[in-house]
């Protein structure tokens, strides 16, 4: 059987477990104050235009977007995110365990709107009674979005500008951040989402590390005490050095942008594959997550081969179903899809 329902179902790069072996007999300091943490910061500041961030290693994304958040936000202050937000749909309640509220607005292709950002800041602008109400104070989106849709520069651009009239800070979740900036047509880099956003992720999990995510904070506002508030949340590692070393081998050489680009030219390989036998996609996806709608019939017989995600059912009986390709895909398990796509 072969696993297209996630894209974290392979332990790491092989660049990484060389890595491991090659500085296991070595001993460093912890929580993240060694030296490769230090030189894996910089290496991913070189792709941050110039721009003075702070970068902290932890462990997944949940863990990450409620960090964040919970130190960045007071408590009466919330965060507006789209309807298909993965801090909406797929966190357990994290965010608002917190004791912070998510502002849902509408969402566009899984993307989060310029428009509906300013919306919801003017509704609570000119509220007659906004001690009464929740102060939304930060704009959550991920790139990729939950639908594998990617955000233009000019979209970007567009948030972040009504986030600074409306003194809004700006939080991107990137745990797929590579396979979006590897994406076709994609004309958005790290240095644009810098320039754009407060504090975001680049995520290592989801794009060949064995597990952790770089938080970068451009802010100078939330940058003090952080590492207080990773330590309150169960995020600093004492054996930080752990992360640095995966982020320094996937940014050294740009192993982390080459990984993730393939992914996405596997995926268009997919998505062409599923076209040409007019099975239709749920949406219009250019990165690793591919959502098509199957028949029964057609579900059950890919299902003797391979293991993909059930998303859900549509009103003509068909099934919303996702293919994740990721940095681990073998070109020889892509054949072997796209042997079984044509044979439907």
């Amino acid at each position: 059987m072969i696993r297209w329902n996630n894209d974290y179902n392979h332990g790491a790069h092989p660049a990484i477990l060389q890595a491991f072996a090659d500085t296991n007999d070595s001993s460093y300091e912890g929580y993240g104050l060694d030296e490769w943490c230090r030189k894996a910061a910089g290496e991913i500041r070189k792709h941050l235009g110039g721009v003075d961030a702070d970068i902290h290693f932890m462990l997944g994304g949940t863990q990450v977007n409620y960090t964040m958040i919970a130190a960045a936000l007071r408590p009466y202050q919330g965060i507006i995110c789209a309807d298909s937000g993965h801090i909406q749909v797929h966190e357990t309640g994290a965010v608002e365990n917190t004791g912070h509220k998510i502002h849902v607005v509408p969402g566009v292709d899984g993307k989060i709107t310029a428009a509906a950002v300013e919306k919801e800041a003017e509704s609570y602008r000119t509220s007659d009674v906004p001690e009464h109400v929740t102060q939304p104070k930060m704009v959550f989106l991920s790139f990729p979005s939950e639908y594998g849709t990617i955000y233009t520069k000019e979209e970007l651009s567009g948030i972040s500008w009504v986030c600074r009239e409306y003194g809004l800070y700006l939080m991107v979740d990137g745990a797929r951040m590579g396979y979006g900036l590897g994406a076709e047509g994609n004309d958005v880099t790290l240095a644009d989402i810098a320039a754009a956003a407060d504090i975001f992720y680049i995520g290592g999990t989801k794009c060949g590390a064995m597990m952790g995510e770089a938080v970068v904070i451009v802010n100078e506002e939330l940058k003090d005490h952080f590492r207080n508030y990773m330590k309150q949340n169960g995020g600093l590692l004492a054996k930080g050095w752990v992360l640095g070393l995966q982020f320094y081998t996937l940014f050294k050489d740009g192993t982390y942008f080459a990984i993730t680009e393939q992914a996405d030219r596997y995926a268009m390989q997919i998505r062409q594959a599923f076209a040409e036998k007019g099975i239709p996609s749920y949406i219009e996806s250019p990165t690793n997550q591919q959502f098509v709608l199957l028949t029964e019939e057609q579900k059950e017989k890919l299902a003797k081969n391979h293991i993909f995600e059930n998303q859900f059912w549509t009103e003509d009986g068909r099934f919303c179903v996702r293919f994740c390709t990721s940095w681990s895909t073998k070109e020889e398990e892509v054949e072997t899809l796209l042997r079984d796509i044509r044979e439907l």
